[in-house]
């Protein structure tokens, strides 16, 4: 397939997860980059997202200098904004954020991996923290998207199922193949009863570097459902393609593959647009 074919893939997709400099590492594009490389190829909306600072401010800004694509935000409940931190998710709310992140590369399960003990804690025997109950309360307020971050497979059932009694009604299972997330279809299953979307990325990090994650996507695609997923890049490392060649490869590898046309526009157009509120 032509470059210029693969392109024709992306019009009228939405990618929920994408990073993007400034950032503590280098990345490959600024937000108003890929605001106008998700305009220039035809993109829907795009979902700017940082481990270490709140990007809907940002987002706003992106779009407001990129007329034609529609630049979303969030935050992430890392230690740089205080962590579990009511206060900063209600004036991100108050700011047009559409995701909450749980912890990421600062959670407690991803710190003890790399030997610390400094990661952010999100359940305790079993139990979801207060200070988080208090978050999901406000996630359900506000409308806003619960993502579980990297959380172990475990804990995230504990915080899903709880979400769900607070009222929250868009959950997102932040790429469940990432290497410190881990999750096995069965584990998957098990939270497929809460209704939720996984999200499904392109690469995942292995022994220090960069692999496509596709067959072992499709293969838990097959298994829980096109209906229940959502296709994205997590794009933005140098050590990946610039985001748009990344999720045009993605979707190019899913229809050879012999994944429909409906199904794709489903996973890439569909269900990201219901949870952002878009009318689609």
């Amino acid at each position: 397939m032509s470059i210029k074919e693969r392109e024709a893939l992306l019009r009228g997709v939405i990618d929920v997860h994408i990073h993007t400099t400034p950032d503590v590492r280098k990345r490959r594009l600024s937000d108003l980059e890929l605001a106008a490389e998700a305009r220039r190829v035809g993109a829907r909306a795009i979902v700017i997202k940082s481990h270490v600072v709140p990007t809907m401010d940002r987002a706003w800004i992106a779009g407001q200098a990129t007329p034609g694509v529609q630049v979303f935000g969030g935050i992430t409940l890392n230690p740089h904004i205080g962590g579990l931190n009511p206060l900063a998710v209600e004036t991100a709310a108050q700011m047009g954020a559409k995701f909450v992140w749980l912890p990421t590369a600062w959670s407690a399960n991803e710190r003890k991996r790399k030997g610390a003990g400094d990661g952010v804690e999100t359940v305790a025997d079993g139990k979801v923290l207060p200070a988080l109950v208090d978050i999901l309360k406000l996630i359900a307020k506000n409308g806003l998207i619960l993502g579980t971050g990297h959380l172990t497979p475990s804990e995230c059932l504990a915080v899903v199922e709880e979400a769900r009694k607070q009222g929250v009604e868009k959950i997102v299972v932040n790429h469940p193949e990432w290497t410190t997330v881990d999750m096995s279809i069965d584990e998957q299953k098990a939270l497929s009863q809460f209704d939720v979307l996984f999200e499904r990325c392109y690469a995942r990090s292995v022994d220090g570097r960069y692999e496509t994650n596709f067959r072992r996507n499709l293969a838990a695609m097959e298994a829980l459902g096109f209906a229940s997923t959502i296709v994205a890049t997590d794009g933005g490392q140098v050590e990946n393609p610039v985001w748009s060649e990344a999720l045009s490869e993605y979707i190019e590898f899913l229809l050879q593959a012999g994944v429909s046309q409906n199904d794709v526009d489903r996973m890439t157009k569909h269900n990201p647009a219901r949870i952002l509120g878009l009318v689609d």
